[in-house]
């Protein structure tokens, strides 16, 4: 049994690592180093571009139900997240650099797997090939992938924050302390009283943006990685209550909680370097460093990397994916990733996953129904494949998980969410028995 595979990023790896361990044989293409996107800037397998976050671990949270459900798919990358782990409360972070090589390292060892650094420009319909080339697919790739779908696809512009030094941190002002006292103090917090925060705004949804090169008609931003000064623009409050919010936190040097906070997370093992979460943006560099220095404890920071944004293209899947997630009019041809609208790193690692199993059931002359919509994994293929005009890429949430009368009449919303969870569980388990069955 063979399969091929373009890209190694989340989802190409995980799928191919999934493939290899029950015995096909996988040609895993990646065109780095030889060609690299606008975002991209390392050789290594599996590279996080727009936050070292994987999100919270929790059972009772979305992102924390879909790596229960992809422990029990049998993910490898979430084994390579633990040995890059970094310190972040209640959330999964990892060091970029360790979690990007402990992938490259269990797919380039595997025995099963054939890595190819070479471009793919046309797709091969002889055999099942897995499209996980990701939302910056572009060139002959892009077109092949448009020849076969009709050119339904959709463009969205993502964000990325910046980095700056701990050496160039205010102390002083800048605190340790994760939200209601979750982790041991992952986060350093830099407070806004009420006038430093109102300053901080104005300047904010003033300041100059940079153009976006190739690019044709509407902007369109996704959501889940809206940039700061775009939410900002939104309301004088929207930040505030948003990655700003200052809930659960106090301000020791005050005793009482902050108007706003924004919240730093650790970058890399060594906690040298941090990032300014939520704080994807589009503005000039100039004027990234001159607002962004407003913030309590930044004045004088070094920025490491500027924020940049970048173009996204994704399929139109609700037109042309089955739930199975090959293409409906090219059934050889699956797709997984962000590339498909799962939107997040475990979302796209969980897709490929997914699509792994789909195409050794084919292989293997099976028909495999996909995970219950009582799932996290089913219930974001089901979003994914329902017919949508306004379709957008979407992460885990627990809103999309449909409810019974019995998780209904549930009023604590963390009992609510747990009884969720635990239908999702036993949902999956289930589905997984099925399968190995």
């Amino acid at each position: 049994m063979q399969v091929k595979i373009i890209g190694a990023g989340l989802a190409g790896c995980e799928a191919a690592l999934w493939l290899a361990d029950r015995g096909v044989q996988v040609e895993l293409y990646e065109q780095k180093p030889a060609k690299y996107s606008p975002a991209h800037k390392s050789a290594g397998f599996a590279e996080l571009i727009c936050s070292n976050s994987l999100k919270a671990e929790r059972p009772d949270s979305a992102s924390g139900l879909l790596k229960i459900e992809m422990k029990m798919m049998g993910s490898h990358l979430l084994d390579a997240a633990e040995t890059a782990r970094v310190a972040a409360g209640g959330a999964l972070a990892v060091d970029r650099d360790v979690f990007s090589t402990a992938v490259t390292e269990m797919v380039e060892n595997h025995p099963n797997i054939t890595v190819r650094r070479e471009e793919v420009t046309a797709l091969d319909e002889s055999a099942p090939v897995l499209v996980a080339s990701g939302p910056l697919t572009e060139g002959a790739l892009a077109q092949a992938v448009a020849a076969l779908t009709g050119d339904h696809r959709l463009s969205f512009y993502d964000a990325v924050a910046p980095i700056v030094t701990a050496e160039s941190l205010d102390y002083d002002k800048v605190f340790a302390a994760s939200r209601y006292g979750r982790g041991e103090a992952d986060y350093l917090n830099c407070p806004f009283n009420k006038e430093e925060y109102e300053a901080f705004h104005a300047a904010l949804i003033a300041a100059e943006r940079a153009p976006l090169h190739d690019f044709d008609g509407d902007l369109t931003v996704y959501e889940g990685c809206m940039p700061i000064e775009v939410m900002a623009a939104r309301g004088a409050d929207t930040i505030r209550f948003g990655p700003l919010r200052p809930v659960g936190l106090r301000d020791p040097r005050t005793g009482h909680r902050p108007w706003a906070a924004v919240q730093l997370r650790a970058e890399n093992t060594a906690r040298t370097l941090y990032n300014l979460v939520g704080f994807q943006t589009n503005l000039k560099w100039g004027e990234q460093k001159r607002v962004f220095s407003m913030i309590p404890g930044l004045e004088h920071a070094e920025f490491v990397r500027y924020g940049v944004m970048h173009r996204n293209t994704f399929l139109e899947s609700p037109k042309v994916l089955t739930k199975q997630q090959f293409l409906k009019e090219h059934p050889n041809v699956f797709f997984a990733g962000q590339i498909t609208g799962f939107e997040g790193y475990m979302e796209s690692a969980a897709s490929g996953l997914l699509a792994a199993h789909q195409m050794l059931a084919r292989l293997k002359g099976r028909e495999l129904p996909p995970p219950p919509a009582a799932t996290m994994c089913g219930a974001l293929l089901d979003y994914i494949t329902t017919p949508n005009k306004d379709f957008q890429p979407m992460g885990a949430n627990m809103g999309i998980l449909p409810r019974t009368e019995e998780i209904n009449i549930i009023r604590d919303k963390r009992e609510r969410y747990m009884a969720l969870s635990q239908a999702a569980q036993d949902a999956m388990q289930a589905w997984v028995k099925e399968y190995e069955a």
